[in-house]
């Protein structure tokens, strides 16, 4: 009986030695990864500061846009996967806003803004919300009133049992 035991006691450990050597080994990786990610410089993607995308080492070009346009241009170019950077031109009386991307990104941002230019046309060709709502009250008022509004509604059951 006591032989039983010391050999179970000795095998917990001899486990336990083992699920310790596994972890500890699993964090030490774990450690090396985090050191390995923190030696290598972050890549930034998408929206970025101007001396970010400029620390990148590629050629930036720009196109300008009006500041009601910055929002929706945004969303279609992290669509597209475009790093880009918005800067404010304050020279003018207007202010004015540039957009810099890569160079090599050139044709990415020309589907971004072809897109971009396609839902803007779409949305001055559709009529405002308020505009058919205005429509449709003017329809109302001119409607001749064929109604009568004295119609009881009345409300009938059959409770018969057919068979």
């Amino acid at each position: 009986m006591q032989e039983e035991v010391t050999g179970k006691t000795v095998t917990l450990i001899v486990n336990g030695a083992k699920m310790s050597e596994q972890v500890f080994e699993k964090a030490v990786k774990k450690f090396l990864e985090e050191i390995q990610k923190s030696r290598q410089p972050k890549i930034y993607r998408g929206k970025q500061t101007l001396k970010q995308l400029a620390s990148q080492n590629a050629g930036l070009a720009n196109i300008e846009i009006s500041d009601k346009n910055i929002k929706a241009f945004t969303h279609v170019a992290k669509k597209y996967h475009v790093d880009f950077a918005l800067k404010k031109d304050t020279a003018a009386e207007q202010p004015r806003y540039l957009v810099f991307f890569k160079s090599r990104d050139a044709d990415a941002i020309t589907a971004a803004f072809q897109e971009f230019a396609g839902r803007r046309m779409g949305r001055e060709e559709k009529p405002a919300i308020r505009d058919r709502l205005e429509q449709a009250k003017e329809q109302a008022e001119r409607k001749p009133e064929h109604r009568t509004l004295d119609r009881e509604k009345v409300k009938t059951r059959d409770r018969s049992v057919q068979r």
